[in-house]
Parts: C-alpha cells; structure tokens; sequence
C-alpha cells in the first residue's frame, strides 16, 4: 500500500486526504494545530459563536462532489442553506444594494443612482457567466503544470478569450460608470488578495458565482466543512496526527522519502503539502532552485480581523455586508505601495446571527469583521498600540455608517493581525492567498501543484492552483488527489 503524508489539515489537505483514503492509499494527516481548520476555525466567546476566516460559501456543488466521489450523501454530513439577500452592501451617499442572484430587485437598487448601471447589469452577468464558463472548463477541472496541458490548443484559444491583458477594473468600467457600481464588481480582486485595478478581468465571473448562482451558509457556521471532512476522512481510515508541526524533510535523489515531526519520522512515498507554499520552500526546502525566484515575487494582501459579541442587535445588518469608502482607489495604493493600512479601508461584517440566533446571546450579534491590510514588511510594525489603534478606527467608522453605540455595545472581543495570521497559520509574510494576482504571470501561473524538482510532492491549497476561497481549496486538494491516483489507479475499493 502506498503510503501518503498529508502536511497540514486545512480544506485542501482534508480533500485530498479523502479522495486518496477510498482509493486504497495510507493517508497520515500531519497538523500543528490542536484542530483542523488551517485559516477557517471555530472560536467561541462567552454566549457568541465565530466563523474565523472564510464566511461567504459558493459553488456548493463543490463541496457536495467530495461526499458524493466516495460514495456518501453530503446531506448525512452538511446542511446549506441559501442566503436570499445575499450580501448588503453600504455606500457613503446613503445607497444600499442587496447583491443577491435576484436580478430584476439589483437592478432596482442600482437604478436609484444610475439607470444606465442598471440596464448593463444584465449585460455584466452575462460576461461573468462566460468568464465562469471558461474558467471552469479550463482551470477548475485539471492541473495546469503538465506542459501538454499549457500548450494545449483549446486552453490557448480559451486564454485569448479571457483577455489576460485586461485588467478587471478596466471590464467593469466597459460597463458601468457609476463609483457605487464599479466598487461593488471591482471588490471581487480581493478574494483573491490583489488589486482590481492590476488584476486580470477574468476574476469578474465572481459576479456569476454569487449574482447568477447565488451563495450558501452551512448550519453552525463555516467551520461545520471542516468539521465534516474531517469524519468522513476519520471514517475512511485517514490517521490524524495533531499538533505535529513538521519541522524536516528526508530527502534521497529527487524524492521526499520522509518528513519529521516531533521527534518521529514518517516515511511516504508521497507527500502533499496543504501549507502556504512559499513558507514550506523557505522552512522546509530551503536549498531547492525556486526558493531565489519565488522571494522576489509580490504577495497578496493581508487581513486585520475582529470578533465582536455585541449585545444589541442592528436591524440593517444581514448576514453579509460591506461598508465601501468614499474613494476606492487609495486603499490599494495604501496596501500594495505605501504597506499600510487604508485610512478609510473597505469593512465586511459577517453576522451569521442573522440567519442562525442561536450563534449568539437573545438580543445580540457575532460580528465578525474584516478589513484588507498589507502583507507584512518593516514598514508597518504590528503590536499591541497598533492593535488597537485599528480596532478603533474600524469601529469609529462603522459608527459613522450608522452603528450608533458600536463601542459601548461590546460584549467580548478578539482581533488577529497580519502577523497573527502568519503566527498560527504559517501564511507567507501573512500573505491570506499566497502570491498575489496582480500580474499576468502570478495570476494565471501559481506555484504548481506538483513541484518541478521533487517528483513525489505536491501542494494543495489557496497558494496554489487554483487559487483561493473555500471552493478553490476543495478543488486543489481533489485535483492533487486525482493526479496521484492517476499513478497508480484504485489500489482497493473495499472501502
């Protein structure tokens, strides 16, 4: 039986350790955590219950194919539920637009500050939907280092349909010439960590995913994925060894024969790193040729996040909202030149109380809070004056939108920083997706799921292909799965 190490329990290791467990392989799932989780976890405070990470679902059918590949009903495992009003978001005239898969009350809400906005609406979706399209047939369903796979003549004629040279701010602009219109599309380079206005246009299909498709929310909280994948994996006979950080690799020839954790060696015949792939290359192998290419290269932004148990509840709060500045452009410039944080940055607020009450206190709401911020670098020093700082001026800002009372409200509180985030998660400078998207190279041409050198490793994740987001892991790790499989085949199917 072929033995498979597994570096790290986020979705994308948990995916693939799934996938690899019912085709016969030994799967050892090595975690420095106490939980799985990587960047989405579960975090109780006093009467509130907190998501910390990703919050808004998409492409459900994504996490319903890993249950359905092994042969098991995801219902017995997950309960989605749809979030009709999808997320609400905020602008500094006044405006609220629901942005949701209903597309005539979209463009109503648009039409209230423009109309010619709202008549291209449907026009937007449409490209959207056919970036999608390409996308999923090109980058969703394979990997992309085989070089037949680069070369292939469908995925050459596909990339000239994507306009690599455009950037997504430049498409939103084709169609829309208000600033509340071009921020709500523009923001969707930031799922991805980077800029819209470097950023390729192809990151517009998002429009399709959560204004044609709509998006979801998992009874208990995000962190039920995990949770989830984690006994389906148990169930498959994967071996869970947690708090192992992997401090060495083994290496004969061009293999990894072998990693080292807490005092043990774990031979593998393979090895899938679901870790930031640029953290493994610098911690762990530290002498391979890409470690001089890949530190020279720009990665994606960081995060400042909160959680707040308030005990009031705000009735123009839904589950997903977004406050937008006055000015989009500066907190870019901020982020990516200047390395610091937006004086006026873009604020999403998950309040996952809405849609389930019993995830806080009667009468009250688990906030989290998120805002973008630089990766870490010497120009900006996170400590406990900066910490607060922050906390501060995100919450005068949101009671400046309208959340009177924001800061006497306050039950129970919790922040992470960019250095936080590289603390617990071994993220790269923070970096929340790894390389960011802001150049044609870096978009369409992440570090390879297999790597060049090592013929017997792998990465799975969002620093990888095919990119970030709960969804994109899922993929990643069910595509490493299936490529090693592809080796092999089924070596029993007695599970």
């Amino acid at each position: 039986m072929k033995k498979v190490i597994v570096v790290g329990a986020g979705l994308g290791g948990l995916s693939a350790a799934i996938k690899l467990a019912h085709h016969g392989f030994d799967v050892s799932v090595l975690e420095k955590e106490e939980s799985c989780g990587g960047k989405l976890c579960s975090v109780e405070l006093g009467d509130y219950q907190f998501d910390l990470g990703p919050s808004t679902i998409t492409l459900k059918h994504v996490f319903d194919n890993v249950f359905k590949s092994v042969g098991r009903d995801p219902q017995d495992y997950l309960t989605f539920y749809p979030i009709e009003k999808g997320t609400r978001n905020f602008f500094k005239d006044g405006h609220v637009v629901d942005f949701s898969n209903d597309v005539e009350h979209v463009q109503t809400q648009i039409s209230a500050f423009s109309e010619a906005d709202a008549n291209n609406y449907p026009l937007f979706l449409d490209e959207a939907k056919r970036l999608y399209t390409i996308s999923d047939r090109q980058f969703f369903s394979q990997l992309m280092y085989p070089l037949s796979t680069k070369l292939s003549p469908s995925l050459l004629k596909d990339f000239i349909k994507i306009k690599p040279l455009t950037t997504l701010n430049t498409l939103v602009e084709s169609y829309f010439e208000h600033p509340n219109t071009r921020m709500l599309f523009n923001r969707y380079a930031t799922y991805i960590g980077s800029s819209p206005y470097q950023a390729p246009m192809i990151f517009g299909m998002m429009a399709h995913l959560e204004g044609g498709q709509g998006i979801w929310g998992v009874e208990g909280g995000s962190y039920q994925i995990v949770r989830a994948f984690e006994r389906l994996a148990r169930e498959l006979g994967v071996e869970f060894f947690m708090e192992h950080e992997v401090e060495n690799t083994i290496q004969k020839g061009n293999r990894i024969v072998g990693v080292q954790a807490n005092g043990q060696t774990f031979a593998a015949d393979y090895v899938v790193f679901n870790a930031d792939a640029l953290t493994v290359y610098q911690n762990l192998l530290k002498h391979h040729p890409l470690n001089r290419k890949l530190e020279k290269k720009e990665v994606s932004l960081s995060g400042f996040a909160m959680l707040l148990g308030i005990n009031k509840t705000y009735p123009e709060l839904e589950h997903h909202n977004v406050f937008f500045p006055k000015e989009y452009t500066q907190e870019f410039k901020a982020i990516f030149k200047d390395k610091q944080v937006p004086e006026e940055p873009t604020i999403y607020i998950c309040q996952s109380s809405v849609s389930e009450p019993k995830r806080a206190k009667e009468g009250g709401g688990n906030l989290f809070i998120l805002i973008n911020a630089p990766y870490l670098s010497s120009n900006l020093t996170w400590n406990e004056e900066t910490k607060e700082k922050m906390m501060q001026r995100v919450i005068n800002q949101l009671e400046s939108y309208g959340l009177d009372g924001l800061s006497t409200r306050i039950d129970e509180q919790y922040c992470m920083t960019p250095k936080d985030i590289e603390t617990r998660t071994g993220a790269f400078k923070g970096s929340l997706y790894g390389l960011s998207s802001n150049t044609i190279k870096q978009a369409f041409f992440r570090i390879e799921n297999k790597d060049p050198v090592l013929s017997n490793v792998y990465f799975a994740g969002g620093s990888t292909h095919p990119g970030g987001g709960t969804p994109m892991v899922t993929l990643s790790g069910q595509l490493v799965a299936s490529d090693i499989i592809g080796i092999y085949g089924t070596i029993h199917t007695d599970t």
